[in-house]
């Protein structure tokens, strides 16, 4: 539940039941909350799912994160744009949340730095389906590329509505943008999208691979971002408590050591941690291409 107080209750009853550790949260507003209980009840946190930069920043001993954060999304983007494809104007479309408004701060901050200041950015409702106010503004100025922060199903009707008005603009966007969802609902103007992901779900590995296998077989469905995550972050949880026991501080003391998981092989790939416990491994490049999503690597390094 993504409300401030249904996060602290959560973790209280979960000190109550007597967990050993947590896993989650994917909501940043829910995750920042349930971390500051966390470190008062001292129970160690895994977030899978979280890409709010500021989580970490606080160095919380205990919380680690293995998935990359929206400021290390928003730096290969800007490079993308501006260094990789040499386009100068871009205007943004983000949604009202805080996942919108924290997300397109980094990638604003990132293209000041470049030379590149955002043209405007202008906002949504999540739920919203007529974004043609929005489009017909953008439309109006010099801009060369529209930057799309937001789920999966906004973006596919904006990226619909963009094509259906004769809008020809370039278009980037953050990692929910790379969903099912996004495909089947943007249809053929889905083409050329161009958008970050944490990992690659179509790399040949054999772990990836018998993962993905189990999960449709188990769910039914595709597994996503999320899910894969997930299972690297609750392997980690087991591993600690298979060395350290079934005593919270020492399952702290295993996760936040940064020779234990350094270089750890999961399913989204080699987990890299940097000093405040963040995830700084590698971050790849989608694009969609006759109606599929393909990848490949950045070649940017983070700071570890």
């Amino acid at each position: 539940v993504g409300l401030w107080g249904a996060a602290a209750n959560t973790i209280v009853e979960m000190d109550e039941e007597g967990v050993w550790a947590i896993l989650g949260s994917i909501d940043g507003t829910v995750t920042h909350v349930a971390l500051r209980i966390a470190l008062k009840l001292e129970i160690p946190m895994v977030n899978t799912g979280d890409s709010d930069p500021t989580l970490t920043e606080t160095r919380i001993p205990w919380i680690i994160r293995n998935i990359s954060d929206d400021r290390q999304s928003s730096y290969v983007l800007a490079n993308e744009i501006y260094e990789q494809q040499g386009l100068q104007h871009v205007a943004v479309l983000r949604t009202n949340v805080r996942y919108g408004r924290v997300g397109v701060k980094e990638f604003s901050d990132a293209s000041k730095r470049l030379g590149h200041p955002l043209l405007f950015e202008l906002q949504f409702a999540q739920g919203d389906t007529d974004f043609s106010g929005q489009l017909k503004r953008i439309a109006e100025t010099p801009a060369e590329a529209i930057v799309i922060w937001g789920n999966a199903t906004e973006a596919a009707l904006i990226v619909k509505q963009m094509r259906a008005m004769g809008m020809e603009q370039a278009v980037f966007g953050c990692d929910r943008l790379v969903s099912e969802d996004f495909l089947e609902i943007a249809g053929a103007a889905a083409d050329g999208v161009v958008s970050t992901h944490p990992y690659n779900p179509t790399i040949n590995s054999e772990e990836l691979i018998t993962f993905q296998s189990n999960y449709k077989e188990t769910y039914g469905i595709e597994s996503d971002v999320f899910s894969a995550h997930a299972y690297d972050g609750m392997n980690i949880i087991i591993q600690a408590i298979q060395v350290a026991g079934l005593n919270r501080v020492k399952i702290r003391d295993v996760l936040t050591d940064l020779s234990t998981f350094q270089g750890y092989e999961g399913v989204t790939g080699t987990l890299v941690l940097d000093n405040s416990w963040n995830d700084v491994g590698e971050i790849w490049t989608s694009e969609v291409k006759n109606g599929k999503f393909e990848y490949r690597p950045t070649n940017i390094k983070f700071t570890q």
